[in-house]
């Protein structure tokens, strides 16, 4: 690990300038922190978190519409355990659930659709969240219950897809970024070539890495090495288990139930084609299309919480003016301190 970082200080010697890399991914950030990286890098290199966490970036506006759907009658929402907790305009799933609401955590949507096996009297709504990671489990779940004909089953999807998101940072210019580091698992699915319009388009690096402190010091050392040389490419540290491809089969199975949407992002707002809608083939199982969404107005900055900014790496935790004071684990005032992957919780546990 010396070597690396003797290396990373080379390099920036050779730049000879601050650097700025956002790691895109959650994983990453709460790595980084877990590991003592970020306190190990030079103070000329400097690491930011992007939004890559998928409970901090999912809207408001989707938790309403589940808060929304938990109130009905004969209905059980199911959802992974970090979305319990994240506050809304009109409260949690898990305050919800204290007044009676039937919500439950799964750890896949398969565990849903088991729900909707052993439950044929409830509608069973699994909240489908996360990029190209997690949406190929909902791909699947759909499937199986179109192919076995579990009508009580439904999706409502927040899924969503990371290379618009990286275009609209780019095009605000409202943060200056050097290069990226690309996360590990999304793209084992995916492949790296879906990074070729950041390299291409706006002359950044990008780079997959993996999770471990060498693999993660890997990936900065050949993002910094592309950026000393003049570079914007596409590169992969994570080779043993990445590939220029990714996983056809299951980008097929996504392909076949999913289609690229316009969707909302917290600190992002409106992103054309980010968003995976669940194709009419499975209108059966859509819950957007068997639950109308509240039209209630969601605002961006609701409790005065800075978590889209923090998304946006325009701001870091601390400068959050709730941050510690009245934001914490136990009383979050948003999705950037509830997630596992946030980094508002990466920075109160670690810093």
């Amino acid at each position: 690990m010396s070597a690396k970082l003797q290396e990373i200080q080379n390099l920036l010697a050779q730049i000879g300038r601050p650097v700025q890399l956002m790691e895109v991914c959650g994983t990453h950030t709460m790595a980084i922190f877990r590991t003592g990286l970020r306190s190990l890098m030079p103070p000329s290199l400097r690491l930011l978190s992007g939004p890559g966490c998928p409970v901090c970036v999912t809207h408001d506006s989707f938790l309403e519409h589940a808060l929304a759907i938990a109130t009905q009658p004969n209905t059980l929402v199911a959802t992974f355990g970090d979305m319990l907790r994240v506050p809304g305009r009109s409260g949690s799933l898990e305050a919800a659930r204290a007044k009676g609401a039937n919500v439950q955590v799964v750890y896949s949507p398969l565990d849903a659709l088991a729900m909707a096996r052993q439950h044929p009297d409830l509608r069973v709504v699994f909240l489908g969240i996360g990029f190209e990671t997690t949406a190929p489990t909902t791909a699947g779940a759909l499937v199986a219950a179109a192919r076995d004909g579990v009508k009580n089953f439904s999706v409502l999807s927040a899924h969503k897809t990371m290379p618009n998101a990286l275009s609209a940072l780019l095009t605000s210019g409202e943060v200056k970024i050097d290069g990226f580091l690309m996360p590990g698992h999304v793209s084992v699915i995916t492949g790296t070539s879906i990074y070729e319009p950041v390299a291409r388009i706006f002359k950044r690096p990008a780079v997959v890495t993996g999770f471990e402190a060498g693999e993660i010091l890997a990936g900065v050392e050949m993002t910094l090495r592309m950026i000393a040389e003049g570079r914007a490419e596409v590169g992969n540290a994570y080779a043993h288990t990445v590939t220029a491809e990714g996983n056809v089969k299951a980008r097929a199975l996504l392909a076949e139930v999913f289609e690229p949407c316009d969707d909302a992002w917290r600190g992002l707002g409106v992103i054309p084609g980010s968003g995976l809608k669940i194709r009419a083939a499975f209108a059966a199982h859509d819950a957007a299309r068997h639950f109308p969404a509240p039209k209630v107005d969601v605002p961006e900055t609701s409790r005065g919480c800075r978590c889209g900014d923090v998304l946006r790496g325009a701001i870091t935790p601390p400068q959050c003016p709730l941050f510690r004071n009245v934001c914490t684990p136990w009383s979050p005032q948003g999705a950037c301190m509830v997630s596992g992957e946030g980094t508002c919780a990466a920075y109160f546990r670690f810093s």
